[in-house]
């Protein structure tokens, strides 16, 4: 039976609902559907994929407007860019700086790409200093080099944080008053909250359109995403 007239077998036991009575016709409409399902086991990676995308639309209400606006300052990539990847980064994470390469190949393959950074200081005891800081380059219009010597100094530690400050050029008292503001503060506790509200519980984690990604992922992967979020 081709799918039309499958269709149109589905459509014939829903009249029966109407004429047969609700449970006769709910059982031809279950049985109809589970030929269907049997004939054509291939819909249900996609009906999953599908499932999965309304769920995440379900999470992303009411909160993505917030998720993709940046801390002033806090981009990767093209800060007037079209299509958005938010990250949730902690520079404590291992897999945050496995995922640099991929983060770089996307930046350059996609110009019109806005990374959206937000900090998630939840690994070590000295991330949310780190993360303070980040916050203070951002203010600074130096959230880029800041991000990339922090992760390439490898180690997180009071003097590694100092050092790569100045390696950036922070102005320092400007800097650490900054780090130390409410402001800052603030910030990191709506990623927590944002975090929490997505269902995150790591390090990395990524929003793209309708889609929420745990984990260092990977090139192709995240290009998907990308892609989808462009096409929506």
């Amino acid at each position: 039976m081709g799918n039309g007239m499958k269709f149109a077998a589905i459509a014939g036991c829903l009249a029966l609902v109407g004429v047969g009575g609700w449970y006769g016709g709910r059982i031809a409409v279950e049985n109809v559907v589970h030929d269907y399902i049997l004939e054509h086991p291939e819909i249900l990676p996609q009906a999953m994929e599908e499932l999965q995308r309304r769920q995440n639309a379900q999470q992303l209400a009411g909160v993505r407007s917030t998720v993709e606006t940046p801390f002033p300052g806090a981009v990767l990539g093209n800060p007037d860019g079209k299509v958005t990847l938010v990250e949730f980064t902690d520079f404590a994470c291992g897999y945050c700086r496995q995922s640099l390469p991929d983060v770089k190949a996307l930046i350059e393959n996609n110009p019109d790409l806005r990374i959206v950074v937000r900090e998630l200081p939840i690994i070590s005891p000295q991330s949310p200093e780190a993360a303070r800081m980040a916050l203070a380059a951002a203010e600074q219009g130096k959230y880029p080099a800041f991000h990339d010597a922090m992760f390439a100094a490898g180690q997180l530690d009071d003097e590694t944080i100092e050092a790569v400050a100045r390696k950036v050029g922070l102005d320092m008292d400007r800097a650490r008053q900054f780090a130390a503001s409410p402001t800052a503060e603030a910030e990191i506790s709506r990623n927590l909250d944002l975090a929490s509200r997505l269902g995150f519980s790591g390090t990395p984690s990524w929003v793209a359109g309708d889609r929420l990604i745990s984990g260092a992922v990977g090139i192709d992967r995240l290009t998907q995403a990308v892609e989808a979020a462009r096409e929506s």
